[in-house]
């Protein structure tokens, strides 16, 4: 036998040679690219507090500080006043409260828009003649896949056009797509309309996070609100099947969509009064009163003197959520145990009706009220982080080390959520039998939304600390994340616990989920040095040093100029 090497001699040292090469290319591409991210996120985050300090009043150079400060080409940038009451974060108590009710309102027709259809899918297929067992996971599927791409646009796009018309918007297209869904004519044109709801509807999940942010300036108020937006996260989806699960019954599936925007209709009344709350908009609003007044006036906000191109939009706005989730390891790490427990969360939906219906024989209706002992759990986990609350800040004015590292402020409460939200599965998963009271596994429900608000809670603040300024934009990274998951792992619930059965479908979820909780605990013993060793936050914490140091600095001159004119009032007087 001839060999193929003898008659192409050096062909073996080529081959070698020619992988070689294209090994090198792609590991030069693969350098250049990440380069060229962190030269994005760099210029973002130098954009995005050029403007913060320029919104603050902190001079960007060494000139003494005036009341305003001159921008490109003799422009004058306005800047708030100390104490300004139009600064959201000196308003009245009352009226962030009810920023935050309103919020919460918003949010609950959202995620109750998800899991509206819940119970009366089966009655949907009937009337329209859908057989395949596949496609019932498709009204919720296809609500959570605009739970994908929304986000990715409606945060970074809040960070740069504001938070109230973006709000105000989607949610009245989100009725309109409710509408929608009520009329719909067939089987097809209901999922193409659930889609659009859903995009309209990630548009709080995105913002919300946002808009505490612009309202609460320190990490207790802002945590403690954060803690009731993400209860109420999850009483929508714990109506939804009480909702759907009658209405079917009695009056008709389609009444499950008119009951929710009868809701929404009353919602909208408060959403048409929530203010504007992004500090660049306001200031915006400021300079052109200003110059409307009076015309000669060259006063701009700093955010109106950042170019707004749609190549900035493209590369530098929307790419935001994305470049986080590929280079960020807390952001990478956090979506995915977030993205697990929502993933489960909604697999419930189906599991649900087969551990209830199935096993025990319970109507659509008393099987939605199963779902009542999640939302106890949920409210039960409150006062866990309230008192969490008060021990945190107990130990720092006892000077506790420990106390200010980052993540001790919200991480912990995550390592007891994780493990109670592993034990409600395995509880749920073993005591589902014939021979058992449906009310022991529907008790496990205690634990699953204990378990479920806690990592929430301490996740989702840990990740809005940790990078303030884009808060808007590691939520909606978050969001996309988990919803990718609650999109697929839903369409193999049906078949996983046909084959495992329902004690061995929870059995595994529950190992998934164990494996997870790890997580937490890295946070708290490495997170500091993934902190250091992130380049996102490296220049989030330099520049807001940088910002700090030029407020402390501007403090100190005015000090020294009012002493100043004290000492020639005290001249005069003589």
């Amino acid at each position: 036998m001839t060999n193929p090497n003898a008659t192409q001699p050096g062909l073996g040292p080529q081959l070698y040679r020619e992988h070689t090469n294209a090994s090198r290319r792609l590991e030069a591409g693969i350098s250049h690219f990440a380069e060229l991210v962190q030269s994005i996120s760099n210029q973002d985050v130098e954009a995005r507090y050029k403007a913060e300090e320029a919104d603050n009043r902190l001079p960007t150079d060494d000139s003494p500080p005036s009341s305003q400060f001159q921008g490109a080409e003799g422009k004058t940038i306005i800047s708030w006043e100390p104490n300004d009451k139009e600064n959201p974060y000196n308003w009245p108590k009352w009226r962030k409260n009810l920023i935050l009710v309103t919020t919460m309102i918003t949010v609950v027709n959202s995620t109750m828009g998800s899991a509206l259809p819940s119970m009366a899918i089966p009655y949907m297929m009937k009337e329209w003649g859908v057989t395949s067992e596949i496609q019932s996971v498709l009204p919720i599927s296809t609500y959570l896949m605009g739970y994908v791409f929304g986000p990715i646009v409606w945060g970074p796009l809040s960070e740069h056009i504001g938070r109230r018309n973006l709000s105000v918007g989607c949610f009245m297209v989100f009725m309109v797509w409710t509408l929608a869904c009520a009329l719909a004519p067939n089987w097809p044109a209901m999922l193409v309309f659930r889609y659009f709801v859903g995009v309209c509807a990630s548009a709080p999940i995105a913002v919300v996070t946002g808009q505490l942010a612009d309202i609460f300036s320190d990490t207790v108020s802002r945590g403690r609100a954060m803690s009731w937006f993400m209860v109420t996260t999850l009483f929508g989806p714990l109506l939804a099947p009480i909702i759907s699960g009658f209405c079917s019954t009695s009056i008709g599936w389609r009444w499950t969509f008119w009951i929710g925007l009868i809701f929404a209709g009353v919602t909208l009344i408060f959403v048409l009064l929530l203010p504007e709350t992004y500090a660049p908009v306001l200031l915006t609003r400021r300079a052109v009163k200003i110059r409307k007044a009076d015309p000669k006036a060259q006063v701009y906000s700093a955010a109106e003197l950042e170019p707004h191109d749609l190549k900035q939009i493209l590369t530098r706005v929307l790419t935001r959520p994305i470049r986080m989730i590929l280079t960020e390891l807390i952001v990478t790490a956090t979506c995915l145990y977030l993205s697990l427990v929502y993933a489960i969360f909604y697999m419930s939906f189906q599991a649900f009706p087969i551990i209830f219906q199935d096993v025990y024989g319970l109507s659509p209706g008393v099987t939605g009220l199963c779902y009542l002992p999640i939302g106890i759990g949920a409210v039960l986990a409150l006062p866990v982080f309230f008192s969490y609350d008060r021990f945190l800040s107990n130990a720092k004015a006892r000077g506790a080390p420990w106390s200010k590292q980052e993540e001790y402020r919200r991480v912990p409460l995550a390592t007891l959520g994780g493990p109670l939200f592993v034990v409600s599965l395995f509880w749920l998963g073993w005591s589902a039998r014939p021979g058992v009271p449906f009310v022991v596994p529907m008790l496990a429900g205690l634990l699953f939304g204990g378990g479920f608000v806690l990592i929430f809670m301490a996740l989702l603040n840990y990740i809005t600390d940790a990078y303030e300024i884009f808060a808007a934009s590691a939520n909606a990274a978050a969001s996309s994340c988990r919803s990718v998951f609650a999109v697929v792992l839903p369409l193999a619930t049906t078949p996983m616990f046909a084959r495992l059965g329902i004690s061995g479908a929870c059995s595994l979820l529950g190992g998934l989920s164990l494996i997870m909780c790890v997580i937490p605990y890295i946070f708290i013993w490495k997170g500091e040095a993934i902190r250091a060793r992130s380049k996102f936050c490296i220049a989030l914490k330099e520049r807001k040093l940088e910002m700090e140091r030029k407020a402390l600095e501007q403090q100190r001159r005015k000090e020294r100029a009012e002493a100043g004119r004290g000492i020639i009032d005290d001249k005069e007087t003589v």
